[in-house]
């Protein structure tokens, strides 16, 4: 059956606070022509038409300069599979201040995971929101060889469904571990729902990192609805929390498309002091990717 199309991202705009220097989009995908980089069969959608790959760098670019960030962190796509093709080439355009997280089955060699190093990846990533090639089991096999690469795991994951049962191992695991998009919680559950409350106790603790990103995927702009949970989790750990925006907003599963400038403003608007801003957008990324 025929994928659909992926939407286009709007035109970039800025933000009404820019991002302080040395700022860093820690989540955006890269995207390329149809038949430019091969596509994993079990997609669930096509990126956009008649978009290049010298098109998404350039309209990427422009999306960096408009938020005020001059790092970033490219999350390779499931669209793509573990073909890692196209999100290597785009490290390898983008130069200093750009890193990878890629994707990786259960059966990656040493082999593997020497060339996914050398790649300038930072880390692999989980899916469990849409399945993928790598499982929890894997990667917890896999989790000392990351670290001998100082390679961490990136999580997708539904907290309100599986924090409280990863909770223990995510504690013991030898590499540091990111979850997504505030841990894409269910949002009628509110902050004091007990799986909030032991991703706040993750970070409070050092154990896990959490990614303020993908609200738009909760919630309609001006994405207020996460407030509370994006407050709760910078005052549980403030130099565990990243910003991303998600560009350029991809596999949407009706939510609305969002502006990312707008996904800034409400990071700003929960997190009000410049120096928690600039851990959260500056240091904390210098930490965790190594720039």
């Amino acid at each position: 059956m025929d994928k659909p199309d992926a939407l286009p991202p709007p035109p970039t705009e800025a933000p009404l606070f820019a991002a302080p220097d040395g700022a860093c989009d820690t989540h955006v995908h890269m995207l390329a022509g149809k038949s430019e980089f091969p596509l994993w069969q079990g997609r669930v959608e096509n990126p956009a038409p008649g978009v290049s790959f010298e098109d998404w760098l350039s309209q990427y670019r422009n999306h960096l300069a408009q938020m005020g960030c001059s790092r970033g962190v490219i999350v390779h796509s499931i669209l793509y599979g573990t073909d890692n093709s196209v999100t290597v080439a785009a490290l390898d355009r983008l130069g200093d201040g750009f890193r990878g997280i890629g994707l990786l089955p259960d059966s990656a060699s040493e082999a593997d995971l020497d060339q996914f190093a050398e790649w300038n990846m930072a880390g692999v990533r989980l899916n469990y929101v849409h399945g993928g090639v790598l499982s929890w089991d894997g990667v917890q096999a896999m989790a000392p060889r990351l670290a001998a690469r100082n390679l961490h795991v990136q999580m997708l994951m539904h907290a309100h469904l599986h924090i409280e049962d990863l909770a223990a191992q995510v504690a013991l695991m030898p590499v540091d571990v990111c979850f997504d998009h505030i841990g894409w919680p269910d949002l009628h559950l509110g902050v004091a729902h007990p799986s909030i409350q032991t991703l706040c106790r993750l970070l409070a603790e050092g154990k896990a990192w959490v990614k303020l990103s993908g609200l738009y995927r909760l919630c309609d702009a001006p994405y207020d609805a996460t407030d509370s949970i994006v407050a709760a989790l910078v005052a549980a750990n403030p130099e565990r929390c990243l910003w991303g925006s998600d560009w350029p907003h991809i596999m949407l599963n009706g939510a609305e498309m969002p502006r990312a400038a707008r996904l800034l403003d409400a990071f700003h608007r929960v997190v009000t002091d410049d120096k928690t801003r600039h851990r959260i957008l500056v240091d904390n990324p210098t930490q965790l990717y190594g720039f």
